[in-house]
């Protein structure tokens, strides 16, 4: 699996195996965080399904793994990594890995987003020019975490690496649209967090789906492009415009 793919999508994974429980292993295929992984990744847990059935118990990939919860009723350790193996031996990402892209308005305003203009002057560029590249740029969903919805997205242009607040917030809007390093984020709900606050949507991004089941809008491979909005737009769609600092 090692070297140059015949996709053009940079290097191909190299497969290493971690058992991190009786009935869970970690399937790395990658060291570096790319946006070109998640091809792999999503390859790789479409033909892991397959080859498990229903001995699955849960898998769940991110930037660069896969982590695989089997039943140990059905398996034992070695047949587990037998059928990774197997599996992954002639692994391709296909054009199908893409995901869905989602077009996300964003509020980009000081009341609901307190760093826009802090980091805008640190860069030393005008407000406006933050916005249209932070808005540039569609950032792939590595992984899902932290809080129900709140997908870790990336890659954030080098240029506007930011590092996580000091001393996180005890209370972040619903929507509120962040930065932290190189990567992106919205939080689902109301919650504490020390991610750098640009702005907010309306969106909802966790709630249940037509089954009833708990369903996040967002996915691993999926794509996100911000899209501001004016203050009036973003009411129309359901914002609420409350400035942050007046939640906390």
């Amino acid at each position: 699996m090692a070297g140059a793919d015949s996709h053009g999508r940079g290097t191909s994974p190299q497969l290493r195996l971690e058992t991190v429980g009786m009935d869970s292993l970690i399937i790395r295929l990658f060291d570096r965080i790319e946006e070109s992984n998640m091809a792999w990744v999503l390859a790789a847990d479409s033909a892991l399904r397959e080859a498990f059935g229903a001995a699955l118990v849960d898998l769940v990939p991110s930037y660069t793994t896969l982590l695989l919860h089997y039943d140990v009723a059905a398996l034992e350790e070695g047949e587990a990594r037998a059928r990774i193996q197997a599996a992954l031996a002639d692994l391709a990402p296909g054009s199908g890995q893409q995901g869905q892209l989602h077009e996300v308005p964003v509020w980009y305003d000081d009341s609901v987003g307190p760093e826009l203009a802090p980091i805008a002057a640190r860069l030393g560029i005008s407000v406006e020019a933050l916005i249209e590249r932070h808005g540039a740029h569609d950032y792939c969903v590595f992984a899902l975490g932290f809080a129900p919805g709140f997908a870790f997205m990336g890659v954030l242009e080098e240029a506007l690496t930011t590092p996580r607040l000091k001393t996180p917030r005890q209370k972040i809007a619903p929507g509120s649209v962040g930065i932290a390093d190189r990567q992106a984020a919205i939080y689902p709900s109301r919650s504490p967090g020390g991610w750098n606050i640009l702005g907010r949507t309306p969106i909802t991004l966790f709630g249940r789906n037509e089954a009833g089941e708990p369903s996040s809008r967002f996915m691993p491979g999926d794509r996100v492009r911000f899209v501001s909005v004016s203050r009036e737009e973003f009411v129309r769609l359901g914002g609420d415009v409350t400035p942050l600092e007046e939640r906390a």
